[in-house]
């Protein structure tokens, strides 16, 4: 089987992919540090949570509102039921809007212990070249990054910044899903082939997504049907292909975001927010290796470096 053509209508690739790309990965990074920091549970734990799974979920999910968690799992996509299905009550622990405060809360403090150097000045100037792209930007199918498009931003400008970032970084996210659904490759499957392909570490994707071994065999076997992985679930040359389809696809997507920006502009903006990627990565933050943003000079396309890397 062959991917299906999942590119959207009237878009017009003006932009160096690997710009796009960069870009791209540059948004993930800086805003990747919040699942990871032990601001997150320290937080989580004076609303009351001490347990990681439902803690993660309210945090995140805090942006949609006081909704059944059955629309969170609709959102994150690639999570099983039984894993969303442990924030069930969280709301009458803590309201949406008190969830939300202490992510803020979490990613400031965070950002502070881990030293990140940017000026007011330097902030002002990212937030002038994300703002309007976050502005004009089109959330039709893009539930979780139109939740938080709609929460109001922190007076703290560092976390203001990390907000806007969080936006696109799930507008981002959400165009992937699209690309999946689009593709025929479900929640289960798609965590089979990210790790399969590298992507993400074997026990990461076990202990946060809770696919059981039953389904993951389900999801393999599908996969091995498809010619991406073999029999033992290690990934085929086109499997690997296919899964570097699925990023240009949702780049096609994400082109959209980029089209009326100055690659110029583009390129500032990485510049902008590698200080917030550094500075974690100074810190050991990450359970897998993430690397600093590179600036792309046009002459080539570009994949993620490193077999981990995000």
């Amino acid at each position: 089987m062959t991917l299906n053509d999942a590119a959207p209508e009237a878009v017009t690739e003006t932009i160096d992919p690997r710009l796009l790309r960069e870009v791209s990965l540059t948004i993930n990074k800086a805003h990747l540090f919040i699942y990871f920091v032990p601001e997150v549970s320290e937080e989580a734990a004076r609303l009351g949570v001490t347990e990681s799974g439902p803690a993660y979920f309210a945090l995140r999910g805090a942006a949609l509102g006081a909704v059944p968690w059955q629309v969170v799992l609709a959102a994150f996509y690639g999570f099983s039921p039984r894993s969303v299905r442990v924030m069930d009550g969280v709301w009458n622990i803590a309201t949406p809007e008190q969830w939300q405060a202490a992510r803020f809360t979490a990613a400031g403090r965070a950002m502070r212990r881990v030293g990140v150097s940017l000026t007011d000045d330097q902030i002002a100037e990212a937030r002038a070249l994300l703002d309007p792209v976050v502005a004009r930007a089109d959330y039709a199918w893009k539930s979780m990054a139109a939740a938080n498009a709609s929460v109001p931003l922190p007076d703290d400008p560092l976390v203001a910044l990390w907000q806007q970032i969080t936006v696109l970084r799930e507008w981002r996210g959400d165009a992937h899903f699209t690309v999946l659904a689009a593709n025929g490759i479900g929640p289960c499957d798609c965590n089979v082939l990210e790790v399969a392909v590298g992507r993400m570490p074997e026990r990461l994707a076990r202990d946060t997504r809770r696919w059981n071994d039953e389904e993951v065999a389900a999801a393999t076997a599908r996969l091995v049907a498809r010619g991406w992985l073999h029999a033992d679930g290690t990934v085929t040359a086109e499997g690997v292909e296919a899964r570097k389809r699925i990023e240009a696809e949702t780049d096609r997507h994400c082109a959209a975001l980029w089209t009326s920006v100055d690659e110029a502009d583009i390129r500032r903006l990485i510049t902008l927010l590698s200080p917030i990627i550094e500075a974690f990565i100074a810190a050991d933050t990450f359970p897998f290796r993430v690397t600093p943003p590179e600036i792309p000079s046009g002459e080539q396309s570009a994949e993620p470096a490193g077999k981990t890397a995000l």
